[in-house]
């Protein structure tokens, strides 16, 4: 496929139309006529997004799309989203994440009735923002397995399989979670070095630590998938290894086998009352 056009990590998605041969405005084309079954790409990500959105639509009851990312927790892996795409949130929009990440969680994690928590700073429902106060009120006595607000320190405990929160906190919360996992590593790697004793033990120890770097290494998962669009999107990080893309390119198989969009598509049409009385 011909796409002489790129669009810089530095550019707005407004260089979409400006370069309209870009690789990642001709893969969501080309995916939209029915050419390929899904669209990944770790470029620019807001141009990204904005290709998806033009070039598939969203689907019935979703306003906005959620970048939804597989992590690890104390208990099985979660969900957590959005993690980027629409940072600036309505109430309703958070609801329509929860919805889509109970989805996600059932269909690719086999999680039978997913515990939904919304991300504020405390556990009672008064704590937070105007957006998150809102959402809870809206989540509340609803379908969905809602547990109440979690706080930061509670992502990786367990306590939730669908963690929900607007674009700009998920996004800050990864990055943090992803850096402090580097500082971790390399905090160890100079404690486990210091010594005859400590080196002796790191090399006894060698397996059980890369059984720890798979499961908190981002590129284990690879990319996330876009929810909310009505074509199948990943969105790889802007630094993907080799190995990160690789992941990515067998998630993105994995997604377009089990038909993740026309999946998520019928099981959101039972939860039409809960979107509804958000809107």
């Amino acid at each position: 496929v011909n796409a002489p056009d790129v669009i810089g990590m530095d550019e707005g998605p407004a260089a979409l139309r400006r370069k309209p041969r870009s690789s990642v405005r001709v893969a969501a084309e080309t995916v939209a006529r029915g050419d390929a079954a899904a669209f990944f790409s770790a470029g620019n990500t807001g141009a990204t997004l904005v290709a998806a959105h033009a070039s598939f639509g969203m689907l019935p009851g979703v306003d906005r799309p959620a970048l939804a990312t597989r992590i690890p927790t104390l208990r099985r892996d979660a969900v957590l989203l959005d993690v980027g795409a629409t940072v600036d949130c309505r109430p309703r929009h958070l609801v329509q994440f929860a919805a889509m990440g109970t989805v996600y969680a059932r269909t690719m994690l086999a999680i039978e009735t997913p515990r939904v928590g919304l991300l504020s700073i405390g556990e009672e429902s008064t704590k937070g923002n105007d957006l998150t106060r809102d959402a809870h009120r809206l989540l509340s006595g609803g379908p969905l397995c809602f547990i109440g607000n979690i706080e930061a320190r509670d992502v990786y405990s367990g306590v939730a399989d669908v963690i929900v929160c607007d674009g700009f906190t998920g996004n800050v919360a990864l990055k943090v979670s992803e850096g402090l996992v580097e500082v971790v590593e390399e905090l160890l790697r100079e404690e486990l070095g210091r010594t005859f004793t400590t080196q002796l033990g790191f090399l006894l120890s060698q397996r059980a630590f890369r059984r720890f770097r798979r499961r908190v290494d981002y590129s284990e998962y690879g990319g996330a998938p876009l929810l909310g669009v009505a074509g199948l999107t990943m969105v790889g990080h802007g630094r993907s290894s080799v190995k990160a893309v690789r992941n990515a390119l067998a998630l993105t198989y994995r997604f377009a086998r089990a038909e993740f969009v026309d999946t998520i598509a019928a099981r959101l049409a039972p939860e039409a009352p809960l979107l509804e009385r958000a809107q």
